[in-house]
């Protein structure tokens, strides 16, 4: 499947926050709240929506066509 740029930055986010997570799930550190200054600041909660906003987008991966590719 060709993945558009936006395909490829949507799922790297979607990485980033997966990885954020995990950090919490082991070791109850919020790496974006600690670099931005907490989870309720202003930056962390865009953030929180950017990668929430791509989760959301990366969901139409799952239902794309798949083109098959011409030798």
């Amino acid at each position: 499947m060709n993945r558009t740029p936006l395909d490829r930055v949507a799922l790297v986010v979607v990485i980033i926050g997966a990885l954020n997570w995990l950090l919490i799930g082991l070791f109850q550190y919020d790496l974006v709240a600690a670099i931005f200054g907490g989870s309720s600041s202003f930056v962390s909660r865009i953030i929180y929506t950017i990668v929430g906003l791509a989760g959301l987008y990366s969901i139409t991966l799952l239902f794309r066509e798949q083109v098959p590719v011409k030798d």
